[in-house]
């Protein structure tokens, strides 16, 4: 929540600092600039670059700082490590009081660290000093803290306060460095304060990303290299939505033009579009087994649906106007087909090119978690079971940049293909 917060402030502070300063600025006089209308206008609203790159930029710091990277100059409150102590008041069979102090070492986590030396007769008194060591973000072992004092074998001997506050079984004290808990039989537990950042096993530094990703692409990972990975990835995803738009987009414009096709499949096609493509990996299973078979139908039927309806809505959402005038000048079905209907269309079809891609994207990792021997899915299963975070987040920001690259390529594509998208 607190990153979220911190997040959005961001955001909010840029956005009217840039909007601020863009009234000092002179307009681009372009196509959207000329126009007269604008709020409501899909195709007048492109992406602001500066607002990207600041986005980019303000998760990369807030990682960094709330993961404690040498790459950033700001961190959030680390873990306590260093040297520490509480003290704490015992009670004797004779109903006579004394303190005792326990010095703690707080070590990295992967680091190994000594107990600290105290002294030798531990105090004037019978409640004698002791010392533990224990790792950031981990709380130590039980320890009695008695067990060193004189008497504190005997019957009713008990501790009763921790730094002068009173403290009971199951119950726990706040000290300067953290926190103090007392189990059900009376003994110690020191946990340190952990602070706002993540602990590497939840949340790795973007150097330690940064590191497996360069290790990984020279060596490989399990007898696989990074590119392998990756590519039998995007192999699977391509073909799956390749195929998927070969059957798709044709039914899609036949239910749009037929009403015999649209009242054949719309059952079909409005029965399979919510069923989520994971829900299907049991039955393709299988059907197909588990190999590339079974993937890339899987693949096939994700794409499938929404090629279909991207295709459907195109052909619905052409003008009728532009039908008439057409018809008016001459034009045979197949030329209103290929003249009108097709160039008025390809923009749902690219929309939904770019949506069925993303769901293809995740879909195939997904695929590949239940049973593949090659595949960023893969390597990303197989590094959890041994807790190598650092793994898992290289392989999702890689599968992030090569979805985002496909998205771009396709935006490109479809300014090329269709540049009066939102001109006619």
């Amino acid at each position: 929540m607190m990153i979220l917060l911190i997040y959005v402030a961001i955001f909010v502070a840029v956005m009217l600092l840039y909007t601020a300063l863009h009234k000092f600025v002179r307009q681009a006089h372009d196509f959207t600039s000329l126009k007269t209308v604008t709020f409501g206008d899909e195709s007048a609203v492109r992406a602001n670059r500066v607002a990207s790159v600041v986005s980019v930029i303000t998760i990369f710091l807030i990682w960094g700082a709330f993961t404690g990277s040498k790459l950033v100059p700001i961190h959030a409150p680390g873990p306590f490590v260093g040297e520490t102590s509480f003290t704490y008041e015992a009670v004797n069979p004779a109903g006579e009081t004394d303190e005792g102090t326990v010095y703690v070492r707080v070590h990295p986590i992967d680091e190994k660290a000594e107990v600290p030396v105290v002294a030798e007769d531990g105090g004037a008194g019978f409640a004698k000093d002791d010392a533990i060591k224990v790792a950031a973000w981990r709380a130590s072992d039980p320890f009695k803290a008695q067990k060193n004092d004189l008497g504190g074998q005997e019957d009713g001997y008990r501790i009763v306060s921790v730094n002068g506050q009173a403290i009971e079984p199951l119950g726990a004290v706040q000290v300067a460095d953290g926190e103090v808990r007392m189990t059900g039989r009376g003994s110690l537990v020191f946990e340190p304060a952990k602070g706002w950042q993540m602990e590497p096993i939840w949340l790795p530094a973007p150097e330690a990303v940064w590191g497996r990703l360069i290790e990984i692409a020279r060596e490989g990972y399990q007898n696989v290299t990074l590119l392998e990975n990756l590519g039998w990835s995007l192999f699977r995803v391509l073909v799956g939505f390749l195929l998927g738009s070969l059957v798709g987009i044709p039914l899609g414009y036949a239910m749009g033009l037929s009403g015999w096709f649209r009242g054949w499949f719309d059952p079909i096609v409005e029965f399979m579009r919510p069923v989520p493509p994971l829900a299907l990996i049991p039955l393709v299973i299988i059907w197909f087994g588990i190999w590339e078979t079974g993937k890339i139908s899987l693949l096939f039927l994700a794409a499938l649906w929404i090629m279909t309806i991207a295709a459907r809505a195109g052909v619905s959402g052409v003008n009728i106007s532009k039908v008439h005038a057409a018809y008016s000048l001459g034009a045979s079905r197949f030329q209103v087909l290929t003249r009108v209907i097709v160039p008025n269309s390809l923009p749902e079809i690219f929309t939904g090119a770019r949506v069925a891609m993303g769901v293809c994207w995740g879909t195939v990792v997904a695929a590949e978690l239940v049973a593949a021997e090659k595949g960023a899915g893969k390597m990303i299963i197989a590094a959890s079971k041994f807790q190598n975070t650092d793994i898992v987040m290289m392989g999702i920001i890689l599968i992030g940049i090569i979805g985002y690259g496909i998205d771009i390529l396709m935006r490109q594509a479809e300014n090329w293909l269709v540049p009066w998208k939102g001109k006619a």
